[in-house]
């Protein structure tokens, strides 16, 4: 019998994905990455996606925050906090521990826990401990969501600046001289823990470069000049992280390049250049997101140079194993080599950061950045890939 003539039922209509935007959280750049999540916010195509916006406090706790990009940016030379746009109440929000179900839940003490419905990705929007190592990343693959951006192992790589040295040496990727001091190290003994690093000096000269090992946006980093200011440098270094990483400056123009993935793999963006700031000594914080030093793009290389370093930037994408998003950061020397400095998984995402202005440069702009970031997140499964 034929059903071409019967009534047929109305198709339902399917509902759109949803996306948990998750920012804050409990490292010193706790404000950038409230900024950036203003921005990726206000990107997102809400007839496309719905949005869920979940804060990290300094202090750890999920809550659900208002749904006010405009808000999160920098003010009076101030970046934001999640405090300001918690949704009142001491409730929480708690991911789902089972992977048969993304129902994400409110829970208020004292109250029956509420569903907010079901999450289809994460877009962590979170920068440096506590989000962008693997931790956050490790939670969702045991929830079963997936996310944007790298998975565990790639984040905590791209994280520790020693092991990500490591991972690029070992693929043939040139990096700058180094040491290393590790907590254990420099509470067994100081003085020598200390000698390490003026003897690092006397090899390679000064000026050093003194960093915590496992923070970005050029939080605590110092440039020291002399020996005189080894020690502030460190214990500026250490109140970030007790690992420290030093680092001999290595003379060239800072040339920066954006990698992000497409349906037929990873592709690089077209390079930029970070000119010495007028006002810092280097292009430290301030440099960065106060003053917002303007970069160039595109970087005045030539098209050999542009191929290399976009070459390069693929090879390090691929040698941390990273997903989604990177920019990778190099020098360009006097005698015209690039030096790898670090790849940042989550980069900085806000309006004025490298990353997207590379990406615009190349064809791509802010809104079409973040849908293909999300995207990709959804075609990839979590788990073992």
């Amino acid at each position: 019998m034929s059903t071409e003539n019967l009534p047929q039922s109305p198709e339902q209509p399917s509902r759109k994905p949803r996306v948990a935007v998750v920012f804050g959280g409990r490292s010193s750049e706790h404000g950038i990455s409230m900024v950036t999540a203003g921005a990726v916010l206000s990107a997102i195509d809400r007839t496309r996606y719905d949005v869920l916006p979940i804060g990290i406090t300094r202090e750890g706790r999920w809550v659900l925050t208002a749904d006010e990009p405009e808000r999160m940016a920098i003010a009076d030379r101030r970046t934001p906090e999640v405090e300001d746009m918690a949704e009142p109440g001491d409730g929480g929000v708690v991911l789902p521990v089972d992977p048969a179900s993304r129902e994400v839940v409110y829970s208020e003490p004292g109250s029956v826990p509420k569903a907010l419905g079901e999450v289809d990705v994460v877009f962590p929007v979170l920068h440096g401990p506590y989000g962008e190592d693997g931790t956050l990343q490790g939670l969702l693959e045991l929830s079963g969501v997936p996310y944007v951006g790298s998975g565990v192992l790639a984040s905590a790589v791209g994280q520790d600046k020693e092991y990500m040295k490591r991972v690029f040496t070992s693929f043939g990727l040139k990096v700058g001289p180094y040491v290393v001091i590790r907590p254990r190290e420099w509470e067994r003994d100081t003085s020598a823990a200390r000698k390490k690093i003026v003897d690092f000096a006397g090899e390679h000269g000064w000026p050093l470069f003194v960093k915590p090992a496992r923070a970005g946006s050029s939080i605590g980093i110092t440039k020291v000049d002399d020996l005189s200011g080894l020690d502030e440098a460190i214990e500026e270094a250490q109140r970030h992280d007790p690992k420290i990483l030093v680092e001999a400056a290595v003379r060239g123009r800072e040339i920066e390049c954006g990698v992000l993935e497409f349906e037929d793999g990873p592709r690089a963006s077209v390079p930029a250049e970070i000119p010495p700031p007028d006002a810092h000594a280097y292009y430290d914080f301030e440099a960065k997101y106060i003053d917002s030093t303007p970069g160039i793009v595109p970087a005045p290389l030539t098209d050999e140079q542009t191929a290399e370093v976009r070459r390069l930037a693929v090879d390090a994408f691929d040698a941390a194993s990273c997903e989604g998003l990177v920019r990778a950061d190099f020098f360009l020397t006097e005698d015209g080599e690039f030096v790898i400095n670090e790849i940042n998984t989550m980069p900085g995402f806000t309006p004025i950061s490298m990353y997207p202005k590379m990406w615009q440069a190349t064809g791509v702009g802010y809104a079409e950045l973040v849908d293909r970031l999300i995207r990709a997140a959804l075609r990839r499964p979590t788990g073992l890939r």
